[in-house]
């Protein structure tokens, strides 16, 4: 499987700092959430893991910013193993290129905060990060399958840009639409694709 993630250290850590790394990791995300990401410092994360800052730095030199793109690291992972996973098992493309814009549109909802200050703190550029880049050969490759009539590149890229971080926070923050306006919307657009 290859590694398109936001380029946090892989390489492997003692179980002690692997256990340190997960709590830090669990109580940085629930803090977010709770508080908003704007609202929590570096301090109030090693307090509430009760660990030293300096333990917390060790894992997160950069500070907060790292921090941020550990958890986007750790989701975008965990998407990457559902969807090969799912589609090694076989079946249909259009079946799994439905799957596969909900997963990701549910992905960057979740993590809209976390994509939003990242951008804005020039470090990951969205729409040509690999990690994101992934998500557009993935959308390619499978509207190519599923019809082959389709200019799969261009629907592909139409795609992706309804998925990219910065409309989606558009349509919620701006225009108002609720998930479910914003999900029906681009499930929809697969199916015109899928059955042109």
């Amino acid at each position: 499987m290859p590694d398109l993630t936001f380029g946090t250290d892989s390489r492997p850590k003692r179980a002690d700092a692997l256990e340190n790394h997960t709590l830090l990791l669990d109580t940085a995300k629930r803090l977010f959430s709770e508080q908003g990401i704007e609202n929590v410092s570096m301090s109030a994360v090693a307090e509430a893991a009760n660990v030293g800052k300096g333990t917390l730095y060790r894992h997160f030199p950069k500070g907060k910013v790292e921090l941020m793109q550990a958890l986007l690291d750790e989701d975008q992972r965990d998407l990457q193993a559902r969807a090969f996973a799912r589609f090694n098992s076989g079946g249909d493309a259009a079946n799994h290129l439905r799957w596969f814009v909900g997963e990701v549109y549910a992905f960057v909802a979740r993590n809209l905060g976390l994509m939003h200050l990242d951008a804005t703190a020039g470090v990951c550029s969205l729409i040509d990060h690999p990690a994101h880049l992934w998500w557009r050969m993935t959308i390619r490759g499978l509207l190519a399958r599923a019809n082959r009539h389709v200019d799969a590149d261009y629907n592909a890229d139409v795609l992706y840009l309804m998925l990219d971080p910065r409309t989606i926070d558009f349509q919620r923050n701006t225009l108002g639409y609720d998930v479910d306006r914003i999900t029906s919307g681009l499930l929809a657009t697969v199916e015109k694709l899928v059955q042109s």
